[in-house]
């Protein structure tokens, strides 16, 4: 429980800093014209419901999946961000769940895909803005894991996590009306699939 209320307390520290540049833009440029949550992208949608949009979700998140598989073998006895769950089987639940959906895909959603992808988009039109954030998005991915994993493995992830992040701009903006609750729940799920891997030591 204290892993969970300690990662709780890190989440909002997290999320608090990496919606400071985003909301203070918002409030320059847009304050007057929409409210910051719709501005940003955290808004339900109707087309969400759509079977094609759920299948499109589905297909991502199964990538995602098998990239964070691929990274956890990769690294195998190297300390990653999981590393704290590790061995800790059920009891890393609750800090698992808190850690893959407030301390990391949501911060990360709201800088990538809120924020970078809706502000290029504006300026330069969607395809400018996507390519942009889904590069940045696996370059620091890529450039996190270098010094573990070497040149070869480190490209591997850049392209593999740009790709993604591309697919999952393209499912905000194309088929979910700009919310980013899609690649919310893709990023969580994948961030969820990491810890528990950790914590039940299954790599």
């Amino acid at each position: 429980m204290e892993l969970a209320i300690q990662k709780l307390i890190n989440s909002v520290v997290q999320i608090i800093l990496f919606t400071l540049l985003p909301f203070i833009w918002w409030l320059i440029t847009a304050r007057k014209e929409t409210g910051f949550f719709k501005w940003i992208g955290l808004k339900g949608n109707k087309a969400a419901k759509d079977n094609k949009t759920a299948l499109w979700t589905v297909v991502i998140l199964v990538c995602f999946t098998g990239l964070a598989a691929y990274m956890l073998y990769s690294m195998k006895g190297i300390e990653m961000a999981t590393s704290e769950f590790s061995g800790l089987g059920i009891a890393a639940i609750p800090a698992v769940l808190i850690y893959a959906i407030l301390n990391t895909s949501l911060p990360e959603e709201i800088v990538f895909r809120g924020f970078l992808l809706k502000r290029i988009s504006a300026k330069f039109g969607f395809h400018a803005g996507n390519i942009v954030q889904a590069a940045v998005f696996g370059i620091i991915h890529g450039v996190m894991f270098f010094s573990y994993t070497g040149i070869v493995k480190a490209v591997v992830i850049t392209l593999f996590t740009g790709v993604i992040g591309w697919f999952m701009g393209f499912i905000n903006e194309k088929k979910a009306e700009g919310s980013l609750i899609p690649s919310w729940c893709i990023h969580a799920a994948a961030n969820i699939f990491s810890g528990l891997c950790a914590a039940f030591s299954i790599f």
